[in-house]
């Protein structure tokens, strides 16, 4: 099969020197992609800026910003059977991004943001023919939330885990909550570990054909 796996944060620009970002390390999504090609899946990687070397045999995408994970993500979407939203994408953006470097001044500083383009709500409309994964990253009602999302993007499956215990950490617990109200815990173990469960996990929905069509 053809996996298409995004991983790490997005970087929005502020001015030229500074950025809006978050703590993903993309140690998850990257264990996911080693995991994907151990199984003898090819495997496209969408990255943000991580300080991780890319599994051997992937084909990486190095992206910076969430308009640009965007475009990554349409432009190979055609040829995936599985996408996998592991990345941290920003949820908003500055309104206005400065050429030049925006200098200190005794008063307070507003930066107004917007919201950036939704990755994961733009593949519904499409006549999807692969299993769509989504990721929620939550500090509280962990499950509740992720099944909020996994409902409102429309996705096959959704892996919750607790933001606090997973960013910048080698390990991961995760639970995974399917349409049809089925519900899977995977322990706290190394990401690797965790990452070799979640690619069966996605093998057998795949092999069922519970994926949600979309016509």
């Amino acid at each position: 099969m053809k996996f298409l796996i995004t991983a790490g944060p997005t970087r929005e620009p502020i001015d030229p020197v500074r950025y809006i970002s978050n703590r993903s390390s993309g140690k998850m999504g990257y264990a996911l992609a080693q995991a994907a090609l151990e199984a003898d899946h090819e495997v496209v990687l969408i990255s943000g800026p991580v300080h991780l070397d890319p599994p051997d045999g992937a084909k990486l995408v190095s992206v910076s910003t969430s308009g640009e994970m965007f475009e990554a993500v349409h432009q190979h979407i055609s040829n995936c059977d599985v996408l996998v939203m592991a990345a941290a994408v920003a949820d908003y953006q500055p309104a206005m991004v400065s050429k030049e470097k925006i200098k200190k001044a005794d008063g307070n500083l507003n930066l107004e943001l917007i919201p950036t383009r939704d990755i994961l709500a733009s593949v519904v409309n499409d006549d999807r023919r692969f299993l769509v994964v989504g990721f929620a990253a939550e500090t509280e009602n962990t499950d509740a939330n992720a099944l909020k999302k996994l409902h409102q993007k429309n996705c096959d499956l959704i892996v919750a885990n607790d933001a606090r215990d997973a960013m910048e950490s080698d390990e991961n617990e995760v639970t995974i909550l399917f349409r049809n109200g089925e519900k899977k815990k995977i322990s706290r173990g190394p990401k690797e570990i965790i990452a070799r469960e979640l690619t069966e996990i996605f093998e057998n929905v795949c092999e069922k054909g519970l994926t949600k069509k979309i016509t």
